[in-house]
């Protein structure tokens, strides 16, 4: 993971990111950027960029996708999460995959992420 601020410089886009952090996962990325609104109020903009190989020529481009989550919304947003994480550590250790020839994978590590 990689945490760092954007300087105010350049393009006028980049100047609303006020704090950004990164989190490699394979072959995607994820951006958490705090963003500031002409209004002056900060919110959250979730980047996921995957990056693809296209056709014979393997020319690689990125595939981007975004939400935004504004303040109101956080809590919310966060009790959604803890939900969900939830469910899923519930029944990763109840149902563990198995592979292709059959036998089981160990159930990886419960899921955590922390708001806090």
């Amino acid at each position: 993971m990689e945490e760092n601020k954007k300087k105010f410089e350049g393009d006028k886009r980049d100047q609303e990111i006020v704090y950004s952090k990164a989190i490699k996962a394979g072959k995607r990325i994820y951006y958490l950027d705090v963003k500031r609104n002409r209004k002056d109020d900060l919110f959250l903009a979730i980047t996921e960029s995957k990056k693809k190989v296209n056709g014979d020529d393997a020319q690689i481009s990125f595939e981007k996708h975004k939400i935004f989550l504004y303040k109101e919304d956080f809590e919310k947003f966060r009790e959604g999460i803890d939900d969900v994480i939830g469910f899923i550590n519930k029944n990763i250790e109840n149902n563990p995959s198995e592979k292709e020839d059959g036998t089981a994978i160990e159930a990886p590590n419960r899921f955590e992420i922390d708001f806090g």
